[in-house]
């Protein structure tokens, strides 16, 4: 079989008859199957299909589990396994923005947070809107990077993903628009082998609202997906890049699975696949691990 649809609910509660309606009914679309094979009981299954294209496979995957909290990807068996990650930060590997946290010290917490929707929504351009926001925050003491740092809570999942992935040999990347301060603090706690973000300007203990240029943003992302895999020697479908806004894209777009983590519209509608109800271990059953594969 050339393709493999993988279904994974959230909580854990898949019956156990769905794959095998969801088989019957991929095989009335004229799709060969083969059995459902468990990769954790009744929360995660791969389904082996062929003679159908991905797209149909999913859309018959959503309009027969339609009420169900599953997420779902079919795609090429081959390669499965990805050999390098890309992920990026805020609302991806940690929970919410660490700039909204931020600027939470300086009392500017609705105003930054507003900008950061509009920016991560694709409604303005990412960076000016970075550029505003440190700017914003000129002034405040360095101890809020650390202060920020402590509210700052991991995405469940998250470490169990980069460990595992890094046990079968994958490169792990950090990739952020945020400040490097967080990427390099959040990249250690994760266990990603590299970490890139944005320099900001310091001067006697406090932030000069001043960004070291250049600024990562969409395109570099994407251009950083390239160049690290040709340094690997590894072809995009080796890849894997999760992230949730706009700025993502062009990596999301560019990997062989590219992932969109409970993703602002604009980029769930156009990612080729979506995790909107689970946790960040689906980007595991999505690659074919087993659920006694995991690291912890």
């Amino acid at each position: 079989m050339d393709h493999v649809l993988t279904l994974v609910a959230a909580d854990g509660s898949m019956e156990g008859t769905a794959p095998a309606r969801l088989r019957s009914a991929l095989a009335d679309l004229g799709a060969d199957t083969l059995s459902p094979r468990w990769l954790a009981r009744h929360r995660a299954v791969d389904l082996p299909f062929s003679l159908l294209a991905a797209d149909q496979a999913v859309a018959a995957a959503r309009y027969l589990l339609n009420d169900l909290p599953i997420d779902m990807v079919a795609q090429p068996a081959a390669e499965r396994r990805k050999m390098l990650l890309l992920a990026d930060m805020d609302s991806t590997m940690v929970i919410g923005e660490t700039l909204d946290e931020l600027a939470d010290f300086a009392g500017l917490r609705e105003e930054i947070a507003a900008i950061t929707t509009r920016a991560m929504n694709g409604e303005i351009d990412f960076t000016e809107a970075f550029r505003h926001r440190i700017d914003r925050l000129a002034g405040l003491p360095t101890s809020c990077l650390e202060e920020t740092l402590a509210r700052i809570r991991l995405t469940p999942g998250g470490p169990t993903l980069v460990a595992t992935m890094k046990a079968a040999g994958a490169l792990t990347v950090l990739v952020s628009g945020g400040i490097r301060f967080f990427t390099r603090a959040i990249g250690q706690q994760c266990g990603f082998d590299r970490d890139i973000g944005n320099d900001i300007a310091i001067d006697g203990g406090h932030l000069t609202g001043r960004v070291i240029e250049p600024i990562l943003e969409r395109r570099s992302k994407g251009e950083s997906l390239k160049t690290i895999a040709a340094e690997r020697h590894l072809p995009l479908s080796q890849t894997l890049a999760v992230g949730d806004g706009a700025n993502d894209l062009d990596m999301i777009e560019a990997a062989g699975l590219g992932v969109a983590f409970h993703g602002k519209p604009i980029v769930a509608v156009r990612a080729p696949a979506r995790v909107d109800h689970g946790d960040l271990t689906t980007l595991l059953f999505f690659q074919g691990y087993r659920e006694d594969e995991f690291v912890s």
